[in-house]
């Protein structure tokens, strides 16, 4: 058994999805695990660096996980040859710069999405990581999610004939922040700072439109801020200037219509956080998170619209369940196991900067559509062309 110690300098880890997700549930699940092995023997030990703006955040962080090394100097980490991989999961506004950097000290990257704050950023990144021949990657994580996994199975399979249309919900309540503790930052709800949910999910939305119903055509969305005041972490108040929900329609290639209601103003009542419901000629499909549960057209009841008399039956007990078949592990940790192939042995890898581009111009469109108040075509992005 070869061992191959892969050194992950990760940025922003003191936040909660690089901490929680990638940090603890993949970098550390698989160090703890004896590491990834490959087919030929060799396994990939991860190697966390962390970096952040506050020692005192990096120390404590670094004991509690016995992770060696930690430092509030990138330049620094990135000048070190030892150094294999760049990660950044800081906030949006923060990430541009920091990834420029990692190009230019000819790192492989793997970054959070959205990957910059405009589309004009979003294809200078992906057009210089091409030119310095640096292998990248965008987190893409719901892709990995055991339901869309199922339902992915599904559309390969031919389950659902002619697809018809996409329906998806997702959100939650997140609290003010005066009589109980904010779920999520308060940067998210300053636009100043790169908040704003369309900014955060209509990237999402793309990947997972276009990787299993196919490329997004246009975009109609109508994005609005609920709670227009919040608290902060220090318990201050302060103005929400980005939004908290946005309500978009999409075109897909080959005439699929989706829609996807996107709010952080919305109280819960699904099976799951998020939920897409596919409806095509031979059947129709709602998936969530972990769960999928199909009706194929040979199954399908015959409801009668009749307001004077209750429904004889619970709708939901007309589906089925789709099995597992399968083990599924942590997304963000599945899709971090690819990225580490990909580094090491030049394993199958797509999901690049200039798709996560893609992802910002989705949003960037949206957020256009709601002010404009009309449908706009999305056009195919070019692929980023080295500089004469």
């Amino acid at each position: 058994m070869t061992r191959t110690t892969v050194r992950i300098a990760m940025n922003g880890v003191t936040g909660r999805m690089g901490y929680r997700q990638h940090l603890v549930r993949s970098l550390l699940a698989l160090r703890d695990q004896g590491g990834l092995a490959l087919p030929d023997g060799t396994v990939i030990l991860p190697e966390p660096v962390l970096i952040g703006r506050s020692a005192t955040k990096l120390r404590a962080l670094a004991a509690r996980h016995d992770v060696k090394h930690w430092s509030c100097d990138l330049d620094a980490v990135l000048g070190d040859d030892d150094i294999d991989v760049y990660f950044d999961a800081q906030v949006t506004a923060a990430r541009e710069e920091a990834v420029k950097k990692a190009i230019a000290a000819g790192k492989p990257l793997y970054v959070e999405k959205p990957t910059a704050s405009s589309l004009t950023g979003a294809l200078e990144l992906a057009r210089l990581a091409r030119e310095a021949g640096v292998k990248n990657g965008v987190v893409q994580d719901k892709l990995f999610l055991p339901g869309l996994r199922k339902l992915r199975r599904l559309v390969e399979g031919g389950f659902f004939g002619r697809i018809l249309s996409v329906r998806g919900e997702f959100g939650y309540w997140v609290f003010e922040g005066d009589w109980q503790p904010a779920q999520r930052p308060s940067w998210n709800y300053r636009a100043e700072d790169g908040g704003g949910i369309a900014a955060d999910m209509f990237p999402h939305w793309e990947y997972v439109l276009h990787e299993l119903f196919g490329p997004v055509r246009s975009v109609q969305a109508h994005v609005t801020t609920h709670i227009p005041r919040r608290w902060d972490e220090s318990g201050t108040p302060y103005e929400a200037t980005a939004d908290d929900a946005a309500y978009g329609i999409f075109e897909l290639a080959g005439g699929v219509v989706a829609q996807i209601n996107s709010s952080w103003a919305v109280r819960v009542h699904r099976d799951e956080l998020v939920e897409f419901q596919v409806d095509g000629t031979e059947g129709s499909a709602v998936a969530g998170l972990r769960h999928c549960r199909v009706q194929h057209r040979a199954g399908t009841p015959r409801p009668v619209w009749n307001p004077d008399l209750p429904a004889s039956g619970t709708f939901r007990d007309q589906w089925q369940e789709v099995p597992d078949n399968d083990a599924f592990d942590n997304a963000f940790k599945a899709q971090w196991e690819q990225f580490l192939r990909h580094v090491v042995r030049d394993g199958p890898w797509r999901w690049d900067l200039a798709a996560g581009a893609r992802g910002v111009q989705l949003a960037a469109l949206a957020l256009r559509s709601s002010a404009e108040g009309r449908r706009l075509p999305v056009p195919d992005l070019a692929a980023p062309e080295p500089t004469p």
